[in-house]
């Protein structure tokens, strides 16, 4: 399985990390795990993942701090699993990076497809800005979309940390410039799941976006705000 996607999941029950690592070999995944943040620093110091499923909700060292340390280096893509009616937890790791949540119990299914979702939206290892096309590469701010690279450059051609979400709605925006799209679209086109009420995730990403790519993120000018219908990607 030499050239399988490696994930890594981490949680504090071995019957469910048993249950899942199974699950995703017998779908062509590599799959190594762990029980803890210790056990899964010591995973990525060895092998770089491409994908961490993380609980949220363990004992000691929480999921929440685990994906906090993550983000301080170029981060694998991460799915954390969480508990119904850790709602908060689920904003405060989508606000710090994560690509996607699913909730327990997990259905083995849906968190396949999940998988490789977010395997299917993740750029090329290693590309430049001058290696890229130009027919795909778009304005956004400060920064510049490439859409054959999988990356947002900034100004001086230095690839941002970008999460595997984050790139799909800057590609749904590329993709329908001077367009209103509402939050149903929005979900549609580049959410990968069905809509859920009072789901937050999509302002919370672009809120992040803009954090990125506008000079002024308080006043946007380049993603901008339609009150009371969505968004609209409007680059001047």
């Amino acid at each position: 399985m030499a050239d399988a996607p490696l994930i890594y999941v981490c949680d504090d029950e071995a019957d469910l990390r048993d249950m899942v690592a199974e699950y995703l070999a017998r779908h062509g995944l590599e799959v190594a795990q762990a029980a803890c943040g210790d056990d899964l620093r010591a995973l990525i110091a060895g092998r770089r993942p491409d994908l961490i499923l993380l609980d949220i909700n363990m004992p000691g060292e929480d999921g929440l701090s685990v994906l906090r340390g993550l983000q301080a280096d170029d981060a694998p893509h991460v799915i954390m699993l969480t508990a119904a009616g850790e709602t908060v937890d689920r904003i405060v790791g989508l606000e710090m990076g994560a690509d996607d949540y699913l909730g327990k119990p997990v259905d083995l299914r849906e968190l396949v497809a999940r998988v490789r979702a977010v395997l299917r939206r993740k750029g090329p290892a290693d590309h430049s800005q001058e290696e890229a096309g130009g027919e795909n590469r778009f304005p956004f701010g400060k920064c510049t979309l490439d859409l054959d690279a999988a990356k947002l450059f900034d100004g001086d051609g230095h690839a941002l940390p970008l999460t595997a979400m984050e790139f799909n709605l800057l590609k749904l925006f590329a993709r329908n410039k001077g367009r209103v799209l509402n939050r149903d679209q929005i979900l549609e086109g580049a959410h990968d799941r069905a809509w859920e009420p009072f789901d937050r995730s999509i302002d919370i990403r672009i809120s992040r976006i803009r954090k990125k790519i506008e000079s002024n993120p308080e006043k946007p000018a380049v993603i901008r705000t339609v009150r009371g219908i969505g968004y609209i990607y409007d680059p001047g």
